[in-house]
């Protein structure tokens, strides 16, 4: 089974401010699409490829935050796992959209394996380190943003490992956010 991501950080590598906040993306949106090619810069190509997605708790609910309606909803019908330790069930506003599995992440991944899924998006700092540590991550897309926060949540956490990427591919748009990506390579990492 393959994982990968599709993110947003701050050319300084943060994906939120220190309190989780994401409006510096929004203000970031108003420079406007960089050319016909951007679009949505990819993003509804990926989701197409996935057929899961995997959350932490943050993650989940800072898209309850959103109060987003049903036709706001930007995952489709995709089942939504949401690694967590400290919830048994997913908010009133998010059931049926996902599933809060509190086994950890070697039992997710042995769910989602032997529940025929092929490709899992993997979302927030937190769960793409988990899976990178896990030696599970397979690709990364992150489309920075040109600005500083100067602090926040950081894209990476904390490594166990040094991860080579490799294959690499980037693009630069007009309104000058660069999208980067790369495939990781755990049999090429020391540590």
């Amino acid at each position: 089974m393959k994982f990968s991501a599709f993110i947003a950080a701050s050319v300084d590598g943060y994906i939120a401010t220190p309190d989780g906040g994401v409006e510096w993306l929004d203000r970031a949106a108003v420079r406007g699409p960089a050319d016909a090619f951007m679009g949505d810069d990819g993003f509804t190509d990926y989701l197409a490829s996935v057929d899961c997605m995997v959350m932490g708790r943050g993650c989940m609910e800072k898209l309850v935050s959103f109060n987003l309606t049903a036709e706001q909803w930007p995952y489709s019908d995709r089942p939504i796992y949401v690694l967590s330790t400290t919830l048994q069930r997913a908010p009133e506003s998010l059931v049926g959209n996902v599933q809060v599995f509190p086994a950890g992440l070697d039992a997710l991944v042995e769910h989602l394996r032997s529940s025929g899924y092929q490709h899992g998006y993997v979302d927030g700092g937190a769960t793409i380190t988990s899976f990178i540590n896990a030696g599970l991550h397979d690709e990364i897309c992150v489309t920075q943003v040109p600005v500083l926060l100067g602090e926040g949540l950081q894209l990476f956490g904390h490594l166990g490992q040094q991860v080579d990427f490799s294959a690499a591919r980037a693009e630069a748009f007009g309104n000058d956010f660069v999208q980067w990506k790369y495939s990781l390579n755990y049999s090429q990492s020391t540590g």
